[in-house]
């Protein structure tokens, strides 16, 4: 057997073999063969590829967005079909839009929700609790037609949800089913009679529904008085004799054809003053200038000479030349199908001007051609007829 050394060093031999030893050590690895590692992360873009593992990256990514490998792996775990069950799979949807509801992002958990809908697993409860959290999310949107639509599929799995059966009874009362309402108010009640919450709602339903049923009441006596009236300016016209141009070829006149067919003056159809006299819109136009007035009030018994005085108190800015007086010009109307023209009396009142059995309104709307006297203009139009 070897005997075994026995010699004691000293403190300058120690320090002498160390660095001896150390010297080897780095021969030895200065001989070794020179490889690059490849398999880290850059040091230009190292936070870049941190922000995408997903331990450390501070948001979702983007729909469309290539995920890591590692992404998609975990992605694969959560949500893929071969991984999970169906049940699993609905309640890592209602985690998600659970998650996104509490961060007010209820467009996103209306689409998680979805998604654990869509995958029809056989847990009732569950099923009835995503169409509720969905449910929940609509009504924060102010979809209350939507949420209503989710509150009863829930209710139809689950008929005793006290959360679906309270929202869809909001639901109603904002959608102003207040019928619908007062009745899903009336089954929580048999199980909560003394529910301040659903009392209160109930008694909101009912006067409103009282409201309602009032408004429409005064709505339909409005229709009817208007009715009434429509129907008798039609008879006050037809038994003055005025003609009026009838549309789609019909033989009875109905208010379609009292209607303004130029914007100006859609808002001022002919109508009645307090002693049953007609008050017309009507057109002025001077087709040798192209300009047009109208005038929204023109009172039956009013001359015609009467308004044109007050039409040219001031002379129009395009009369540069002042010719447009009332002692300077002729006034027009067009007949039948518009192939005669026929010259009006200006001191007749507008009523006896219309009852002249040549006259046609067109659109609600008596129309007159304004031309100055003995004007090249005047009798390039006359020749016309």
């Amino acid at each position: 057997m070897e005997e075994t050394s026995n010699k004691k060093w000293t403190d300058e031999e120690r320090l002498a073999l160390a660095s001896k030893l150390d010297a080897e050590l780095d021969e030895y690895i200065s001989n070794l063969e020179k490889k690059s590692y490849t398999e880290g992360w850059p040091e230009d873009r190292w936070e870049e590829e941190m922000e995408k593992h997903p331990f450390f990256s501070k948001k979702a990514p983007e729909p469309g967005e290539k995920l890591s490998p590692l992404m998609e792996g975990l992605q694969q775990l959560k949500y893929g079909e071969d991984e999970n069950t169906p049940e699993e799979l609905a309640n890592n949807y209602k985690e998600d839009g659970n998650f996104n509801y509490k961060y007010k992002k209820y467009r996103l958990a209306i689409l998680s929700y979805t998604e654990g809908i869509r995958t029809k697993c056989k847990d009732a409860n569950l099923m009835a609790q995503l169409y509720n959290n969905r449910a929940a999310s609509h009504f924060m949107l102010k979809n209350y037609r939507s949420s209503l639509n989710d509150c009863k599929h829930a209710l139809k799995l689950k008929p005793d949800y006290e959360k679906a059966m309270n929202r869809a009874a909001t639901c109603c009362f904002h959608i102003k089913d207040y019928d619908q309402c007062i009745d899903l108010c009336d089954q929580m009640l048999d199980q909560l009679p003394t529910n301040k919450e659903i009392l209160s709602l109930k008694s909101q339903a009912q006067a409103a529904r009282e409201r309602l049923k009032r408004d429409k009441r005064k709505q339909e006596r409005m229709e009817k008085k208007l009715d009434k009236e429509e129907e008798e300016l039609i008879n006050i016209i037809k038994s003055k004799g005025i003609n009026l141009e009838l549309i789609g070829g019909r033989k009875n006149p109905d208010l379609k054809d009292l209607e303004p067919q130029v914007p100006q003056i859609a808002q001022s159809r002919v109508h009645l003053d307090e002693q049953n006299k007609l008050i017309w819109p009507v057109m002025i136009l001077y087709p040798e200038t192209h300009q047009t007035d109208f005038i929204q009030n023109f009172h039956e018994d009013t001359l015609l000479i009467e308004q044109l005085e007050e039409l040219f108190s001031e002379p129009p800015e395009w009369d540069t030349e002042r010719r447009y007086t009332p002692q300077n010009i002729n006034i027009y109307f067009e007949g039948k199908d518009k192939c005669s023209i026929h010259k009006v009396n200006v001191r007749h009142s507008l009523g006896k001007i219309l009852q002249d059995e040549r006259f046609i309104v067109r659109g609600g709307t008596p129309a007159f051609l304004i031309f100055v006297k003995s004007s090249e203009a005047e009798k390039r139009f006359l020749s016309n007829y």
